[in-house]
């Protein structure tokens, strides 16, 4: 057994299995557990989906959001356990596997089509042709 199995092996334990379907330029909600002194609460961290990157159990993914008409963006490790939970709200239609252009964008250019186009949306079901 090499230290490749090894490896992967203790990671298979801590990566979560219990995720939704993530794609890039989906709007998602983030709860993030926060710890003040002894206290534990839960904090909503909402915005577009605009990169993944790495893999296993370093993921990490980019979230953005506008708060009073700037950009925030946070990076979170999918496999965090302060990561209480990923939410999706609205399935976007990304062309692209990284949406840096969103930064450039202001108002109304800022936003993505939805991936529906009129078909019936379920949530977290895979769609035909589009990568995700």
């Amino acid at each position: 057994m090499g230290i490749q199995d090894i490896l992967a092996s203790l990671n298979a334990d801590i990566i979560k299995k219990d995720l939704p379907v993530l794609d890039v330029g989906d709007t998602i909600n983030v709860h993030c557990r926060i710890v003040e002194g002894d206290k534990e609460r839960i904090q909503v961290f909402s915005g577009v989906l605009i990169s993944r990157s790495k893999g296993g159990i370093s993921e990490m993914i980019v979230v953005r959001r506008m708060v009073e008409g700037v950009g925030v963006e946070r990076i979170f490790p999918i496999n965090s356990p302060r990561i209480a939970m990923f939410e999706v709200v609205r399935r976007g239609d990304a062309r692209r596997a990284k949406l840096y252009y969103l930064r450039d964008r202001k108002g109304k250019s800022q936003r993505l089509r939805d991936r529906r186009r009129g078909a019936k949306h379920i949530v977290g079901q895979k769609l035909a042709g589009h990568g995700g």
